[in-house]
């Protein structure tokens, strides 16, 4: 456990990204295997079953320290971070205790309990909170209360892995795809540098856009690029091998049953292949698909019904192959791996397969002209992709653009306030707005990112001296503050008190200049529903 506090307490005090990864690297290869799998789950934002919930927690604190609750309450409302908080508010042992293995703690003193009996689980977290000195037990804490959060990404410990191992950073982000469990075997199988049979059964890591922020003059000859519509969907990798058919999200997560009909139609394909493409619910043999929220109701359901199948028809979009026969293609041209694609499914001619339309464009000018048109398409622009890239893993800038067009816009009022998280813990940072419906102000959007630094201080402060009504952590603040709010789209909703729900919104700009009166309508909004 000691050995994995330094780790975090270094990765926690460092913001260069080489130290962390050197850090890493002496870490993986100086601990056990049977400690380094379940640093590498923590890292890689693996949490751990449920030991006490955070009421527990503070409740268990004030009864070991005699610390009234109410002083607990407001110590975690002034630290932010409850692990953190925890662990300030205890002693550390007199005498230290023995270092206990990092698969002791996880495997044998906290694991075990989940799901037991008050008194069980309380023992356990309270022995572990009087053995620990103070670094251990803010990790013990981070643990118990699934914020593990340091800084490192999943890639950079990838990185370091693969630096510290000799295997190339793609095969061992294909091996932590999807659901694995932390033991020494697996960890021995992530670092080995020969192919193993569980290779074939993953799917590629995804290849990610990077956002076009200039005109797309700067790229070049446009000739030199292949252009399509940028799908509003869920991102798929279809893989069939060996007759067997499987879905993967973006997400990682498996999407067995969701689905039945694309997993029917790809298990007719004449080749074993990995497809690349979206995911769209689709009515109709018109380009138009249905909206993002249609498909909450379908990925929600593990075996949706003959109605849902009904409401909300899907289709897959097709843009790339990344294996075909078992070969993989991802070094080869995108030209070249788009020509095998279209005459794989040519040959399928299923049309819940299909193969995502390229958008023919003579010249930047007129691809910004297609662009335009967007939203009558159903779509958030244009991808741009250099026809002769590889298919890459995670955001890598250069090979794939993705040129959205301009956001949505409202003027809409402040009524809400609660605090962030991390390093915002202690400030006011999340936001929900309200747009007029006659003479009440009725909920729209919550927003998080769009103030700078300035900005959010500033607000914090005049959100902390105008709070009308407190709700646990939400604040009711006084209706004074008007921001333009920007979104990708806006669909009819149910579940939302407005009738509405709007797509990625954030916060454009404070508008000062605007009177609370002169906010936007949600009749103004519900025009812009598709």
């Amino acid at each position: 456990m000691r050995r994995f506090a330094a780790l975090y307490r270094e990765l926690d005090r460092s913001t260069a990204t080489l130290d962390k990864r050197a850090a890493l690297i002496a870490y993986f290869r100086s601990a056990p295997p049977e400690d380094a799998v379940w640093a590498l789950w923590l890292l890689s934002g693996g949490k751990l079953a449920r030991i006490a919930t955070t009421r527990e927690l503070r409740q268990w604190l004030g009864e070991v320290t005699g610390t009234p609750e109410w002083l607990v309450e407001d110590c975690h409302a002034h630290v932010g971070d409850l692990a953190e908080t925890l662990t300030l508010l205890l002693d550390d042992p007199p005498v230290p205790e023995d270092d206990v293995p990092l698969r002791e703690w996880i495997e044998r003193r906290l694991l075990p309990y989940a799901g037991r009996d008050v008194p069980l689980r309380r023992e356990a977290v309270v022995n572990g909170w009087r053995q620990l000195r103070f670094d251990e037990r803010f990790v013990f804490n981070k643990m118990l209360t699934g914020a593990l959060r340091v800084g490192v990404s999943q890639r950079l410990v990838q990185q370091a892995l693969a630096e510290m191992s000799g295997v190339d950073i793609a095969r061992i982000a294909q091996r932590m795809l999807g659901a694995w469990t932390p033991s020494p075997g697996f960890l021995r199988d992530l670092l080995s540098e020969g192919e193993l049979a569980t290779d074939r059964q993953q799917p590629y890591p995804f290849f990610l856009a990077s956002p076009l922020e200039t005109g797309p003059e700067s790229l070049g000859a446009v000739e030199d690029w292949l252009l399509e519509w940028k799908w509003d969907g869920i991102r798929l990798q279809l893989i069939r091998r060996s007759g067997e058919v499987a879905l993967w999200s973006r997400g990682e997560e498996r999407l067995d049953g969701r689905f039945p009909e694309i997993e029917a139609a790809a298990a007719t394909l004449p080749r074993d292949c990995v497809i690349d493409g979206e995911l769209l619910g689709w009515r109709g043999s018109e380009p138009q698909p249905l909206p993002f929220t249609a498909l909450q109701t379908r990925i929600q359901r593990r075996k949706p019904g003959p109605k849902t199948l009904a409401d909300t028809p899907v289709q897959a979009l097709a843009y790339d192959l990344l294996e075909l026969d078992g070969e993989d293609l991802r070094e080869r041209p995108l030209a070249e791996r788009r020509a095998a694609l279209a005459r794989l499914l040519e040959a399928h001619a299923s049309p819940i397969i299909r193969v995502s339309p390229q958008v023919a464009a003579a010249s930047w000018e007129e691809a910004a002209a297609l662009r335009e048109n967007s939203r009558a398409q159903g779509v958030e622009g244009l991808m741009i992709k250099r026809a002769a890239s590889p298919y890459q893993s995670g955001r890598r800038r250069g090979d794939w653009w993705k040129w959205k067009i301009d956001p949505l816009t409202i003027d809409a009022v402040l009524v809400y306030a609660q605090s962030g998280s991390g390093r915002r813990s202690t400030l006011f940072t999340d936001y929900t707005f309200a747009l007029w419906n006659g003479d009440v102000l009725v909920p729209v959007a919550k927003a998080y990112s769009g103030l700078d630094d300035k900005e959010i201080l500033t607000l914090d402060r005049w959100i902390r001296a105008h709070t009308v009504e407190r709700f646990g952590p939400v604040r009711s603040v006084e209706p004074v503050h008007v921001f333009e709010l920007g979104f990708e789209a806006v669909n009819r909703s149910t579940r939302h008190k407005s009738g509405i729900a709007v797509r990625f919104p954030r916060i454009l700009r404070w508008r000062h200049d605007k009177p609370v009166a002169e906010a936007d309508r949600v009749d103004t909004l519900r025009a812009l529903a598709r």
